[in-house]
């Protein structure tokens, strides 16, 4: 079941979401400040591009003062839209009975999203 809401996940917009975190994080890799940042676009893009059978977690290796640092940063530059454009797509997914499991993975990026540092995506059982 996994694949066939990847298949239609990617064919109605999670090709291009994809392709616009990972042309993100290639913008952001060219600096060295931005390459935090790049890598956080590229584990988006894996998780935007193949959503269904994927889980968010925070990561408590990797929490800390520099973390939350990093978060605020990319919530000013960027997370904030994000994050509103998942709200968006996903209240409007639910509106369709559906879109509801379309909508739930927007809700899903919304955690990621907004704060990408901290957090590992995992592959579900």
């Amino acid at each position: 079941m996994n694949f066939i809401g990847n298949l239609i996940w990617l064919i109605f917009g999670g090709f291009f979401a994809a392709l616009g975190y990972l042309f993100g994080g290639i913008v952001l890799c060219i600096t060295v400040v931005g390459i935090p940042f790049g890598l956080q676009c590229f584990k988006l893009a894996g998780l935007v591009l193949w959503p269904f059978g994927k889980k968010v977690v925070s990561d408590s290796s990797q929490s800390g003062c520099l973390s939350v640092a990093a978060n605020i940063i990319w919530i000013i530059f960027g997370g904030l839209e994000v994050a509103i454009t998942h709200i968006v797509m996903g209240a409007l997914l639910y509106i369709s009975i559906i879109g509801i499991p379309w909508g739930r993975q927007h809700f899903k990026l919304l955690e990621i999203s907004l704060m990408p540092f901290g957090k590992r995506v995992l592959t579900s059982a």
